[in-house]
């Protein structure tokens, strides 16, 4: 961790604007976001003696025990006119313990220890806040700094539950260094089980690390960790900001989890919701001290009309302590590495993106419509998380393709090291949903995933949670949705449908893999082509879990062809982390050819080939090489391992000629099969990077 929190450099706008000469028109802009920042450190170190120290504020916030074991109780409730303290420690005794009002519309309670010495608050003891208002309203509220929060089997509410562990978990393992190329897997602890139940913190580190790490994934992205009271918003109703979910387990048990992936080399990245927040008041934050501005806008500012939730006043000073505090909670206590931040494109503008199309036009992206407030939290967060940790990772999902959103906030930027490419899958589900194979646009496809902003790193996906979901679907589900119930036996030849979803499952991700981006992300089962769609327990389906839960089971079964797609995968990542296409320059594709359907480039010196002719075989197909020498096949599509065909001789050696072809130097003749994908690898070049 850094020692120091010098603020931000002399502004580098000179490098934004020579990449970019169509940004020069919004200079000013760029300038003056970065002069707001520079005053928001400004006013932090006049104030809280830097951002260091207020960004450390769950310290002083909710309930700390001191080194007497006597308890410290502190909370924001600007509006409330009284505050009490109640639990199991007094009965719930409703006036017995008052906290004493302090300015700025804060509240401070001491309990002394008992006689015995010991706290006042036992470990795993409920406690509520008792919030009087103007009004006379008494309300029960959980302190948002709450660290864990249960909920008992028959009841609909959350409680707010102490938990201070006479022995907590101690990491072991140091963070693992930040991978130069970033392969996520992105989880869900609650669904990784083929049992129709909420798995557990515990079982993802026993059953599913394991997995991860055999399939050559260097980062987990979890998400619904942080405290949703219902379950099926896919943790994105946040009601406890600083808990962990206590359905799938204890904090001890989710640090564990965190630790053991970091022994695996393995970077763990929390899906953060500060986009907005979940409207219940009795387990959420929405009316805490019984305003409708407490940590948010007023209405109707303070609303998402289409999620049905509360949204943050970033400009006020008490939010960005909770938010700040929130960031550094996550990579202090728990670990973590880095965050996918949720929702930005609704941080970002005033209209949400709400019935709003962005066609690129860069005024879009400047003037009234921006909520400079959000924006400015956003390059204060990645600021503040860069500095103290260097090796921390940030991605961000806007579908707006703001420029500068993975660019240094000393250039005007909002700091992100990476955004989520969010039109590949788009174009994956449009291309399989209304073309038939013969139809596809080869260039069009190529266009989309290469269509990024130069020097502002991508992360790349066929598929993610959005298309795992109920309503949607799967890659698997909408090439072989008909027959994967009955037909995905290799003891029986392959139908034209399986035969066609499985080559084509392996072709689709792999040209995201090494073409769209700099990094790569996989939601969790996909890998195999996972045979159902997610629905979590609701009203709608009978409270079932059939659906909320991948089935990793099938993987087991050695004649199910779900175990070949997942070799495939596996050997996919492998493939990459000894040649390092993801950490390299863009691909310089060569060939595109419409008629043919095939794809061809280099990248990181290593080439790739795919044909997705249904029908076409190519023999001596001459193909251009970058760098000069003997190329062999390294990974095969169509191997028989993978669910292919076995067509390929891979010990084949492939040497180049001084024969140019477009826009190379050198050629090789090859031999691609229909619907296969090949990555070959010059012999003659050391790929350590």
């Amino acid at each position: 961790m850094a020692d120091s929190e010098d603020h931000v450099t002399i502004p580098a706008f000179s490098t934004l604007l020579q990449m970019d000469p169509y940004l020069k028109t919004y200079e000013k802009d760029f300038k003056r976001r970065y002069e707001l920042l520079q005053k928001q450190l400004f006013q932090l170190e006049q104030a809280e003696g830097g951002f260091d120290q207020f960004t450390r504020s769950y310290n002083a916030f909710g309930v700390q025990r001191r080194p007497d074991n006597s308890l410290f109780f502190q909370e924001w409730a600007p509006a409330a006119e009284a505050l009490f303290l109640a639990g199991d420690f007094n009965g719930w005794n409703k006036f017995s313990h008052p906290y004493t009002k302090k300015e700025f519309g804060k509240w401070e309670l001491i309990l002394p220890p008992k006689y015995d010495k010991t706290a006042a608050v036992d470990h795993n003891t409920k406690l509520k806040v008792v919030v009087h208002t103007i009004e006379g309203e008494r309300l029960y509220r959980i302190s948002p700094w709450a660290k864990y929060v249960t909920r008992d089997e028959k009841s609909v509410i959350y409680d707010w539950v102490h938990y201070d562990p006479p022995h907590p978990y101690i990491h072991i393992h140091p963070r693992p260094k930040k991978p130069s190329s970033l392969r996520i897997y992105e989880a869900h602890v609650g669904i990784a089980s083929p049992e129709p139940k909420i798995a557990s913190y515990t079982n993802f580190t026993v059953n599913v690390l394991p997995r991860i790490k055999d399939l050559g994934y260097n980062c987990i992205q979890l998400m619904a960790v942080m405290e949703h009271a219902y379950y099926a918003s896919f943790g994105y109703q946040i009601t406890s900001f600083f808990a962990a979910s206590s359905r799938y387990g204890t904090p001890d048990e989710l640090k564990q989890l965190i630790d053991v992936a970091h022994s695996m080399g393995i970077v763990v990245l929390l899906d953060v919701v500060h986009s907005h927040a979940s409207k219940n008041t009795e387990d959420g934050l929405n009316r805490f001290d019984g305003s409708d501005s407490c940590f948010f806008h007023s209405p109707p500012r303070g609303v998402h009309s289409l999620w049905d939730s509360r949204l943050f006043n970033y400009s006020s000073w008490e939010v960005l302590r909770f938010l700040l505090s929130n960031l550094r909670w996550w990579m202090e206590e728990y670990r973590f590495d880095g965050f996918r931040f949720d929702g930005i494109t609704s941080m970002l503008y005033h209209h949400h993106g709400i019935g709003v199309g962005f066609s690129g036009d860069y005024s879009e992206y400047f003037g009234l419509q921006v909520d400079e407030d959000s924006l400015l939290y956003l390059m204060l967060a990645n600021h503040v998380l860069h500095t103290l940790y260097p090796d921390c990772i940030t991605v961000a999902e806007d579908v707006s393709g703001i420029p500068a959103l993975c660019r240094g906030v000393e250039e005007g930027g909002l700091g992100f090291d990476y955004r989520l490419a969010m039109a590949i899958p788009d174009k994956w589900i449009q291309i399989l949903k209304e073309l038939k194979d013969e139809d596809w646009d080869i260039g069009n496809i190529i266009y989309t995933l290469t269509n990024r902003r130069y020097g502002e790193k991508c992360i790349a996906y066929a598929e993610s949670h959005d298309q795992a979901l109920v309503g949607d679907k799967t890659l698997a589900f909408w090439l072989m949705d008909k027959e994967m119930y009955t037909n995905m036996s290799s003891m029986i030849p392959m139908t034209a449908v399986i035969d066609r979803g499985m080559q084509l499952h392996k072709m689709i991700r792999l040209l995201t893999h090494s073409l769209g981006g700099e990094g790569y992300l996989n939601f969790i089962g996909n890998e195999f082509g996972h045979p159902e769609w997610l629905d979590f327990p609701r009203a709608g389906n009978d409270q079932s879990y059939h659906y909320a839960r991948r089935q990793f089971d099938l993987l087991d079964v050695e004649h199910l062809r779900y175990n070949q797609l997942y070799a495939f995968d596996r050997d996919m990542n492998r493939t990459e982390d000894k040649y390092g296409w993801l950490a390299a320059s863009p691909a310089f594709v060569s060939s595109r050819h419409e008629q043919d359907k095939v794809i061809v480039f280099d990248r990181a010196n290593v080439l790739f080939i795919f044909n997705f002719h249904p029908s076409k075989s190519f023999q001596d197909y001459r193909v251009a090489v970058g760098a000069p020498g003997k190329y062999k096949i390294k990974l095969d599509s169509d191997a028989a391992q993978y669910g292919g065909h076995g067509r390929l001789n891979n010990n084949t050696e492939f040497f180049t000629e001084a024969q140019p072809l477009n826009g190379r130097n050198h050629s090789i003749q090859v031999y691609i099969p229909c619907r296969t994908a090949i990555v070959l690898a010059n012999e003659e070049i050391d790929y350590c990077y």
